[in-house]
């Protein structure tokens, strides 16, 4: 950082990856081999990226900072196998990315964590695998069970397509400058396709208001559904009329918008 003058951004959510000793624990999660093609978003001074680059046919590396360009260039420049996209990863059209990716590895900016995984999940059907570094309480949200307090829309989305394990945590001393939250390492293995539109405007309008019923909080996020219709396709999936959204599975709620005719 002080050879290429770098500063972490805060208003990025820059926490860069300093310690080597954490990446033989993100490559073996990752179950990397020669064939792969990884996505990595948020490239930062590149020392995850030269892991990847090491031990992955290709890896396409995603960075909105360009003050980082001397520093991610000295570290990816010697692999042939490294494309890097200066781009923010939530415009970036993933699926023109050739060769297409098949994984996900990054340690993720806090702000778009959350985002980024999701929108992968729902944009690039042909990864199988993510593996990334993202706060604590995202980490959480993603793999929480229906009924706990951190079960909501990403919950669901995530886990519509996805198993997903919060595998350990991360020591606050791998970054810099070091964050005043914690981290873990998430692994998401695909296991169905992710949510169609239709079902993730419903999904999201479910838990627009927590503290009301389902019904309730659809009707109060404007969604073009009677109340009476939304009661009696929950309980022909199996739920009581007045149930909160944080009471269905993700396979309750794909199965409720087909009872919706969403």
């Amino acid at each position: 950082m002080r050879s290429f003058g770098v500063r972490p951004d805060r208003e990025l959510g820059q926490n860069f990856l300093i310690d080597s000793n954490i990446l033989g624990v993100v490559a073996r999660a990752a179950e990397l081999s020669p064939r792969d093609v990884v996505l990595e978003v948020g490239g930062g001074l590149g020392v995850l990226s030269e892991r990847l680059a090491q031990e992955a046919a290709h890896v396409h590396v995603v960075e909105i900072d360009t003050r980082l360009r001397e520093a991610l260039r000295d570290a990816t420049d010697a692999h042939e196998n490294v494309t890097v996209h200066w781009a923010d990863a939530i415009a970036l059209d993933l699926a023109a990315l050739d060769p297409a990716p098949g994984k996900v590895v990054a340690n993720l900016p806090y702000g778009v964590a959350a985002s980024v995984l999701l929108r992968t999940v729902e944009q690039l059907a042909g990864v199988s695998l993510w593996v990334a570094m993202v706060q604590r309480e995202v980490g959480e949200r993603l793999a929480a069970a229906p009924g706990t307090a951190a079960y909501g829309a990403p919950s669901v989305l995530a886990q519509l397509a996805c198993e997903v394990k919060v595998l350990r945590a991360i020591p606050r001393t791998v970054f810099h400058p070091v964050p005043n939250v914690d981290s873990v390492l998430v692994r998401m293995r695909r296991r169905g396709e992710g949510a169609s539109p239709a079902l993730r405007g419903l999904v999201s309008r479910a838990f627009a208001h927590r503290r009301k019923t389902l019904a309730g909080s659809l009707a109060l996020a404007g969604a073009p559904l009677a109340r009476e219709q939304v009661r009696s396709a929950l309980e022909r999936v199996g739920q009581r009329a007045d149930a909160r959204a944080e009471r269905l599975s993700p396979e309750e709620f794909r199965a409720l918008a087909d009872a919706l005719g969403l």
